[in-house]
């Protein structure tokens, strides 16, 4: 079966009447974990994206709190499911201020629980892969964004 495109599934949705399209989007959100979270942050998130973002902060803390330091192996498995974690949630919000956000704070954590990110080269190529992602975002930005931005950057 070959999906349909999205202008395709944008005008069959506009004539559905809205009991029909809640049936759908609920038997959407029964399917896949992904789906059921990003219908939550739409519906009841979306509205304050700052309390969002501090609610993915706290999800970014608790996934450090739980790394396991002396096993290099295993911190670096913990810190590519806390960065997956972070970016799906990113994703939700498709705003490239939160974005910029995010990872910052997750660069500023690895910094502060003191892995050697250096000593590591896998370590050292995620480290440095969000770096460059952020700044990359930074890019995009307007002008008295990037300046706020950049200079929070300086210790990374």
């Amino acid at each position: 079966m070959k999906p349909a495109t999205v202008h395709e599934i944008k005008q069959e949705l506009s004539s559905l009447p809205p009991s029909q399209l809640a049936e759908l989007c609920l038997r959407l959100a029964k399917f896949k974990k992904d789906n059921k979270e990003l219908l939550t942050f739409l519906l009841f998130e979306a509205s304050d994206l700052t309390a969002y973002i501090a609610s993915v902060k706290k999800e970014i803390d608790q996934g450090f709190e739980d790394l396991p330091k002396p096993n290099l192996y295993l911190t670096k498995k913990s810190l590519r499911k806390v960065l997956r974690i972070t970016t799906r949630q990113i994703r939700y919000t498709s705003s490239p201020q939160a974005e910029v956000e995010l990872l910052t704070y997750f660069l500023s954590k690895i910094r502060q629980s003191g892995i050697p990110v250096d000593k590591h080269p896998i370590l050292t190529n995620l480290y440095q892969g969000q770096l460059k992602k952020v700044h990359a975002v930074i890019a995009s930005l307007q002008e008295d964004l990037q300046y706020d931005y950049k200079r929070g950057l300086k210790d990374l």
